[in-house]
């Protein structure tokens, strides 16, 4: 085998449609786009249309919604926490709130607050100041004689929010 007689299997490339290229090529003058009309033109999607066929955005039920109030929490573990008290990340003998698990690593961004769950074991005595934690969380800190406090973000209404800014 020589350099020259290399080429590709039968079919592995397969050659364009020359379309515009006379009457005689099937494919000539409309270039197979019919005539007029939006179709016809350059860069013409018709977004969802099926071809008359009920589209599937409206043969589908909508279900639910999304609720524009609800809170995210970020997630921090006993686990978690007891690895970073023994790898020196945090201090058991301090009350652990948000500022100091992000400056340990275990949160980087504490969005509508933080929620303790209790996976894994805690075996230090801690504070800790969270937004919310499950029932074995709890009962987990409470077990290893630490505390646990439950800080509640207030969520001002509209009149309290006019109060402040000094609109009665």
């Amino acid at each position: 085998m020589k350099l020259h007689e290399i080429n590709d299997k039968d079919g592995a490339r397969k050659t364009g449609k020359r379309v515009g290229r006379g009457i005689g090529s099937g494919k000539g003058k409309t270039s197979g786009s019919g005539h007029k009309g939006q179709k016809a033109r350059s860069g013409v999607a018709i977004n969802g249309f099926e071809g008359g066929q009920m589209p599937i955005n409206r043969r589908l039920p909508k279900r639910g919604f999304n609720n524009i109030f609800r809170r995210r929490f970020a997630i921090v573990n006993l686990g978690d926490v007891q690895s970073a008290i023994d790898n020196g990340k945090l201090d058991a003998k301090k009350d652990i709130d948000a500022a100091a698990l992000i400056a340990s690593g275990l949160v980087t961004h504490p969005r509508d607050g933080i929620r303790l769950l209790g996976n894994g074991e805690l075996k230090a005595k801690i504070t800790m100041h969270v937004a919310g934690a499950s029932a074995s969380a709890r009962e987990a800190v409470e077990k290893a004689g630490g505390a646990l406090v439950v800080i509640e973000k207030v969520v001002a209404t509209k009149d309290e929010k006019a109060k402040e800014s000094g609109k009665s």
